[in-house]
């Protein structure tokens, strides 16, 4: 397989890596990123993301093959919708949004071909962003959700699969609304308890924050991890699925109280279970190869891309 020219629409982390990772297999003759900020810009060409990199969203689809819109989730209706004069009629439009109901409703009605959008996700990540954050390796072995719609063209969905299989993943596929359901639990959920943790710890006393910050093991740094995600995003996941986590919060909440029941009665057999059971779950996430005995970095990466920000965030943590 080897493609024409792909637009990338927000060049960080997840559209970066996709940009590299084509580029070492010879898949693609031009690249074009799309950014807002100049700077970000200049970072996707220095580091060789893309041949040409514009502000335009209509300038960079012109004549593309293959368009992957890498932006936050509100942001991809008003992103379409900007590309739509440049977009050629028989153009494959994807994404790498993390949720896939509200983007489809979104994206949908500013797209002269609608069968020709393959709704996607990558469920791989880090928590750092930009395009200095990307690296070709980060979805070998990895899972890639599609969620075609009934009126999806089979073809397009076979272009989509064989581009995210060249580049190592797994692909499977799912509706919008399952995927959404399967995420909150999986990711989203996860996220708003780090995030809430960590914000948490930052309400404590002076002296017992600077406390928890000496003395911080794996579990702690682990949710520190997570809730460096980026802000902008992951406020566009909550609100675009907040039906399926709150359906999952409440099912996490009663567990809670489960739990918080056991402790104070000291029923150290319901901890003992508990523990025992989730101990195994771990174990089958690391044998299906969806889990990292140590996060990858991207080795030429630099502490961060100067100044901590990306134009378009573009993923989770960990997916």
């Amino acid at each position: 397989m080897r493609l024409g020219r792909v637009a990338m629409l927000g060049i960080g982390l997840v559209n970066g890596s996709l940009a590299l990772a084509l580029r070492e297999r010879d898949a693609v003759g031009e690249i074009v990123a799309c950014a807002r900020r100049q700077r970000t810009r200049e970072r996707a060409l220095a580091r060789g993301l893309c041949d040409r990199a514009v502000a335009d969203p209509a300038e960079a689809v012109r004549e593309a093959e293959l368009v992957v819109l890498g932006v936050p989730p509100a942001a991809m209706g008003p992103v379409a919708a900007a590309m739509r004069p440049g977009l050629t009629a028989d153009a494959v439009v994807t994404d790498v949004g993390s949720v896939k109901a509200q983007i489809v409703h979104d994206v949908v009605p500013h797209l002269p071909q609608p069968a020709l959008f393959v709704p996607g996700h990558p469920v791989a990540g880090t928590e750092h962003s930009g395009p200095d954050a990307a690296f070709s390796t980060l979805f070998e072995g990895r899972r890639v959700i599609l969620t075609p719609i009934e009126d999806t063209d089979p073809d397009a969905v076979r272009k989509v699969r064989r581009l995210w299989e060249l580049v190592g993943a797994q692909v499977d596929l799912m509706t919008p609304e399952h995927h959404d359901r399967v995420l909150a639990i999986t990711s989203h959920l996860p996220h708003l308890i780090a995030y809430t943790i960590v914000g948490t710890v930052a309400d404590l006393e002076r002296q017992t924050q600077s406390e928890v910050f000496k003395y911080a093991a794996g579990g702690f740094t682990d949710f520190t991890r997570i809730a460096a995600s980026d802000p902008v995003m992951w406020r566009d996941v909550f609100l675009s699925n907040r039906e399926a986590v709150l359906e999952m919060l409440g099912r996490f909440t009663e567990d809670l109280v489960r739990l918080q029941r056991a402790i104070r009665w000291g029923d150290g057999d319901t901890l003992f279970e508990l523990f025992s059971r989730t101990r195994r779950i771990r174990r089958a996430v690391i044998r299906a190869g969806q889990a990292y005995d140590r996060l990858p970095v991207p080795p030429d990466r630099a502490a961060d891309n100067g100044n901590g920000e990306e134009d378009e965030p573009t993923t989770r943590a960990d997916g």
